[in-house]
């Protein structure tokens, strides 16, 4: 039998014991014949890299007898977000105790990737694990798909491949590796298709062609989820989306965060409706007024996206939409607004700019000309004077983070920012400083595309989803940052919405989303 290194077995809990058990039986060929994928689809925090660690280290270190006696792997790739590099890497070194030799190819050059690479593939080649990520693994791939270049390949954050006619899937879908391990917190986030490609990728063909997974699949699940279905529609859907079930299973491990209740404080979620302004009422209006909405509305696709951009920012802040018209820098912001380019007229001289364009500040009590934004600033009041409790503020936009940082500065804030334009290096002395008990910080302004997943922000109690996202998995992604392995009180995470608006659709569509991903 193989067994697991006593190091890492007294820190694994019971789901990540029977989580190592399932991954190691799974590209062993012990449940599925002829397939050698898995994906990892615990909920976040519940551990996934710690167990994908634990895999990896007993595959090149331990042997079956009857796979030859010899350790399994020899070789293994993890590839991961460029912002995940060093933290995989960190985490084998605290983990494994220095005992392996990664490589990680974190802010390299082109010169040091290739250097790196043909020493990897050497056969004296002392580094067993290459930690590497999408982008330079797609830029490079032709290096690595070789024979004997892999043993074991970990996708971390994998719903990354859940297109795939990107060039990234299809490098990675060409490494001559059938033991493929997916490790993602949300596997099912927008469409059935995309589960298919994660599916397809891990284990290819399990589920036939595209077209007849579709057909058999995809239609009838659909079709018995509509409002006006029959009812023989419903049963077939049904029966369908218990065999997708069924068959999955056998390679696909899904825990909710429930778990975590057993070792976390309590987690309150609060939905926190509030109203759109008199000011912001008027833009809505008349942005649903214009020639441009009314093109949209009769099926005009092409500016639908930067309408829908347009209503959101207006929900955040006038302030977005105000910018936005004035800014002169290309025709492009321009006509990103175009339903909104003649609304000079409603806001009152002098309200952001003391009349200097571009230029001057705003007026006093800017922050009441959105509602969210109001009920923002009343709550970071009483959180700063009256608690000792720490704050994430979570934002689609960077100009929303521009806001709040004018916000925090404005009434002595201390604070920190994460966007995309933070290195990878300042990403962590970040969060160090701000989990830091002994540094004053109150706030963590972050953008959730850059810092959705793996960061660890136990240093707050408090989060705010200021801005649904179209896709639930990416909300799911930031609230989770602070609920976590670590933390020692109770969690509260609000959901800012702005009600008779476009956000409100959004969130729907987000409830929509997550009854399609029950299905599977």
């Amino acid at each position: 039998s193989v067994v697991v290194d006593p190091m890492l077995v007294r820190f694994l809990r019971p789901h990540q014991r029977e989580g190592v058990q399932f991954m190691f039986d799974c590209v062993t060929g012990q449940r599925l014949e002829g397939k050698q994928g898995c994906i990892l689809a615990d909920d976040m925090g519940l551990g996934k890299t710690l167990q994908g660690i634990t895999l990896l280290w007993t595959l090149l270190t331990s042997g079956h007898s009857l796979l030859g006696g010899c350790p399994i792997a020899r070789r293994a790739i993890i590839v991961c977000p460029t912002s995940l590099v060093s933290n995989w890497d960190n985490e084998c070194t605290k983990w494994l105790q220095g005992r392996l030799k990664t490589l990680a190819m974190c802010e390299s050059t082109r010169e040091d990737v290739v250097a790196n690479i043909g020493m990897f593939l050497h056969p004296s080649n002392v580094y067993k694990v290459l930690i590497i990520s999408y982008e330079t693994f797609r830029m490079h791939a032709e290096r690595l798909q070789v024979p004997g270049s892999c043993d074991l390949l970990v996708c971390d954050e994998a719903h990354r491949l859940k297109n795939d006619a990107t060039l990234t899937n299809r490098a990675l879908d060409n490494l001559p590796c059938k033991r493929r391990v997916l490790l993602s917190g949300t596997p099912m986030q927008n469409h059935l298709d995309e589960f298919f490609a994660m599916v397809d990728f891990c284990n290819p063909g399990v589920l036939g062609a595209p077209t007849q997974f579709r057909k058999y699949y995809e239609l009838p699940i659909l079709a018995g989820r509509e409002p006006d279905a029959a009812p023989e529609q419903v049963v077939l859907g049904e029966e369908r989306s218990r065999e997708l079930s069924g068959l999955t299973n056998n390679f696909i491990l899904r825990r909710t965060n429930k778990l975590l209740s057993q070792h976390l404080p309590p987690k309150v979620i609060e939905v926190v409706c509030c109203r759109l302004t008199e000011l912001q009422r008027q833009l809505y209006h008349h942005f649903l007024q214009s020639k441009a909405a009314r093109r949209v509305l009769n099926g005009r696709t092409s500016g639908v996206l930067s309408a829908i951009t347009s209503l959101k920012k207006l929900c955040n802040h006038p302030k977005l939409i105000y910018d936005a018209v004035h800014r002169r820098f290309s025709p492009g912001h321009v006509r990103s607004c175009s339903c909104l380019s003649d609304v000079g007229s409603l806001f009152p001289p002098g309200l952001f700019d003391n009349g200097r364009v571009g230029r001057g500040g705003m007026a006093a009590g800017w922050e009441t000309l959105s509602g969210k934004m109001a009920v923002l600033a009343r709550m970071l009041h009483v959180l700063y004077t009256e608690t000792h409790d720490r704050i994430v503020l979570v934002s689609n936009y960077t100009s929303s983070l521009d806001l709040f940082a004018q916000l925090c500065r404005e009434r002595g804030y201390p604070f920190v920012r994460l966007d995309g334009t933070t290195t990878i290096n300042k990403r962590q002395k970040l969060v160090k400083v701000f989990n830091d008990p002994a540094e004053r910080q109150f706030a963590f302004l972050l953008s959730s595309k850059a810092g959705g997943c793996g960061l660890n922000l136990i240093g707050a109690n408090r989060l705010v989803l200021f801005d649904p996202d179209w896709n639930p998995a990416n909300d799911q992604q930031a609230a989770a940052r602070v609920w976590r392995d670590g933390q020692r009180k109770r969690v509260f995470v609000y959901r800012f919405l702005s009600t008779g608006s476009i956000e409100e659709k959004v969130y729907q569509r987000q409830l929509s989303k997550e009854g399609l991903k029950q299905l599977v």
